[in-house]
């Protein structure tokens, strides 16, 4: 097979030729717009999943949505080592000039009052030649979205922006990535802002993205959160969906798969959509001629197991400390007997309990509660619910087990 005609993009955040199995959200997502655009009230939007799923881009399709719907739209990826009030200024900015308003004195007004958000995140005192500038040329709008208080300040900020944009019969959305990661003041900041703008009509909205445990990251802020928003988890793809991610984009190139092949193909890859592109760019390299068949999924198997090995699995594990791989392995075990115990398939474990991990260790819990968190914060594990853990990779036990 030409590899030059390979269709399959597997990578970080990047679409796939054929983005199979997420026609529902796209088409809610659109009644949204609509909803939002009429004054109808409608919920900002949060995307849960374990990473590999397809969260970003669906993140990005949604985005897309938006900017065909002629909407404003800003977007950011949060990290747990930066507050809010900087990306959000750009985000909204970007937003803005999106909008394309005809009168320029409101959009300067508007554009003001983003430089005030975004520049009262410098120290008191700095002086204004060193406080940090978002590229914004209109003077920035003394007494407005400038408290401090992040709350107050973002409230007054998206109410602004909001109405910059019904007065166009547009909306504005803002697109955040990774939303675990911000800081929870930010967190209830932003879910008291959506609150407040959803009483007011305004046509902002909020589309978040982020890891299984979102939702209760959300509701320990802001009990509120649980009506805030509308969740959608998105998980791997069933077998039509899957076998349509790897066929349609091998018809555009005037290739095929044998059903032994994507019979083969979904076992290998539990439906996972980072794994189909894997397997079906490494496939389409090592198979001869079309169709692709069971033995050249059986032929490429290993090369994609050895890339996954490093690139996906093998970056993160090695992001942990000798401790935390410690705790990782641990659980991976628990994970493991627990599935032996019930017949059960490894990857069809969710969760494991804390207690066992620290049986299996031979150690009282609270001496490993040091490891448990730090993996929390490197994002390589999450808790669902007290108690329990889980992988935020999928496939990462079968991956331990595997390189032990």
């Amino acid at each position: 097979m030409d590899p030059i005609r390979n269709p399959y993009a597997p990578g970080a955040g990047q679409r796939p030729p054929e983005l199979a199995g997420r026609d529902a959200e796209l088409k809610t997502f659109e009644v949204v717009l609509e909803r939002v655009s009429r004054g109808r009230p409608e919920r900002s939007i949060v995307l849960t999943g374990l990473r590999g799923v397809g969260k970003t881009v669906l993140l990005n399709a949604l985005r897309g949505a938006a900017v065909r719907a002629r909407w404003g739209t800003g977007k950011l990826e949060a990290r747990p080592d930066q507050r809010l009030r900087r990306p959000l200024s750009a985000a909204v900015h970007m937003a803005v000039r999106e909008l394309g308003h005809p009168q320029s004195d409101d959009v300067d007004q508007v554009l003001g009052v983003i430089k005030s958000f975004a520049q009262r995140d410098s120290a008191p005192g700095t002086k204004l030649r060193e406080k940090w500038n978002p590229g914004i040329d209109a003077p920035a709008v003394p007494g407005r979205a400038d408290s401090g208080d992040i709350e107050i300040d973002l409230v007054e900020l998206l109410s602004d922006v909001g109405g910059l944009a019904a007065d166009l019969g547009k909306g504005v959305a803002i697109f955040i990535d990774e939303m675990q990661d911000l800081d929870p003041e930010d967190v209830s900041a932003l879910c008291a802002a959506c609150h407040e703008i959803s009483q007011s009509g305004l046509p902002v909205i909020v589309v978040g993205a982020g890891l299984p445990h979102l939702p209760a990251v959300l509701s320990a802020s802001k009990s509120y959160s649980e009506r805030l928003f509308r969740y959608a988890r998105i998980d791997r793809l069933d077998r039509e969906s899957a076998d349509a991610a790897l066929s349609v984009p091998a018809e555009e190139e005037d290739a095929a798969y044998a059903p032994e092949a994507l019979e083969a193909m979904y076992a290998a890859t539990g439906g996972y959509p980072y794994f189909i592109q894997a397997y079906g760019k490494v496939a389409w390299d090592v198979a001869p001629q079309s169709p692709i068949t069971a033995e050249d999924i059986k032929m490429a198997a290993p090369e994609a197991d050895s890339e996954l090995a490093v690139g996906f699995f093998g970056s993160r594990y090695e992001r942990a400390t000798p401790g935390e791989r410690e705790y990782l392995r641990a659980m991976a075990d628990v994970a493991i007997a627990i599935a032996a115990e019930g017949g059960e398939d490894l990857d069809e474990v969710q969760s494991v309990p804390t207690s066992a991990v620290a049986d299996l260790l031979g150690r009282k819990p609270q001496s490993l509660s040091p490891a448990r968190d730090s993996l929390l914060k490197k994002g390589l594990i999450y808790s669902g619910e007290r108690g329990r853990i889980a992988f935020t990779v999928p496939h990462f036990g079968r991956y331990l087990r595997d390189h032990q």
